[in-house]
């Protein structure tokens, strides 16, 4: 009888201690699930490039109606540059910072980068941070960037066949801008230029900062005895490097270099976020990362 009564006693004495850890660490109320997107750009100050921005809010708001969708710039020069025409955009940390009060306890940190380079890296090291912290996120995961497996750069070549110029001919070439960087992910504009010639041999894909560059394709260029190129930003936004770097009328840009090789070229001023199949493959990303969360 006295064993029986000790261990009721004990039973309760257990009970009321796990009543209050959880009271302690809850603040006396279970936390709702609360899931949100948080899309996270390099960012533009070129006010046409927003469009590109806004065809891909309008898309994701579409596929994910119910829930809220919050925007960062990863490019601290963009934000100062926007804040100075009264334009104020979140960094990464400081958007996550806010979700957190606003006390989302599942967040989707989508990537709109083309490639996961150094930028993708740092989202996704500094994202999961915040799961870390007390009382932070219950979960957070990053979406990949537009090109991130074998697969996405075939659904990305053959989207972008579609939206290769009307007028342009066989013979003509077609030249895409990426943005290129120092990180190892660079090697993804050669596999972009690999499987497009295995379609349109007279297809290049060149980078700002990486290679190959605009002297390397120049060079392929000549040798095939071309004599006009479509220039087209394979970027998400038609932004500061395709209206200046690739469009512009300096004599250091893409254009006129060609131009000055004796090659006539056509500029098309339309990022990649401008067209809705290309969106898709972000979002068929997003749809992925947010599945973790059911």
């Amino acid at each position: 009888m006295k064993k029986r009564k000790l261990f009721s006693v004990l039973i309760i004495l257990v009970t009321l201690l796990s009543s209050i850890a959880v009271l302690a660490g809850g603040h006396g109320h279970k936390r709702i699930k609360k899931k949100g997107i948080l899309l996270v750009a390099f960012g533009s100050s070129i006010p046409e490039a927003q469009v590109s921005f806004q065809n891909i809010d309008k898309k994701i708001r579409a596929a994910f109606p119910e829930i809220p969708v919050r925007w960062a710039y990863t490019s601290s020069i963009i934000r100062h540059k926007l804040a100075k025409q009264g334009k104020q955009l979140d960094s990464v940390e400081v958007a996550l910072a806010k979700m957190m009060d606003e006390e989302f306890t599942h967040v989707a940190a989508q990537s709109l980068h083309t490639i996961p380079g150094k930028e993708f890296h740092d989202l996704r090291h500094n994202a999961h941070a915040f799961s870390n912290m007390a009382g932070g996120f219950d979960r957070i995961l990053v979406g990949y960037p537009l090109l991130a497996e074998e697969e996405d750069i075939r659904k990305v070549v053959n989207t972008m066949m579609k939206h290769i110029p009307k007028q342009r001919k066989k013979k003509e070439a077609v030249v895409l801008m990426g943005h290129g960087t120092s990180h190892p992910s660079n090697a993804f504009y050669a596999a972009m230029m690999y499987h497009f010639q295995q379609k349109d041999p007279n297809i290049f894909v060149g980078t700002v900062e990486g290679a190959p560059g605009i002297l390397d394709i120049k060079e392929i260029i000549l040798n095939k005895k071309i004599k006009k190129a479509f220039l087209m930003p394979f970027m998400s936004v038609a932004g500061d490097h395709a209206r200046n770097d690739m469009a512009g009328d300096e004599e250091d840009s893409w254009k006129s270099i060609l131009t000055a090789a004796g090659i006539t070229c056509v500029p098309i001023l339309k990022g990649t976020a401008e067209y809705d199949d290309i969106v898709d493959i972000w979002i068929d990303h997003l749809k992925e990362t947010m599945s973790h969360f059911e």
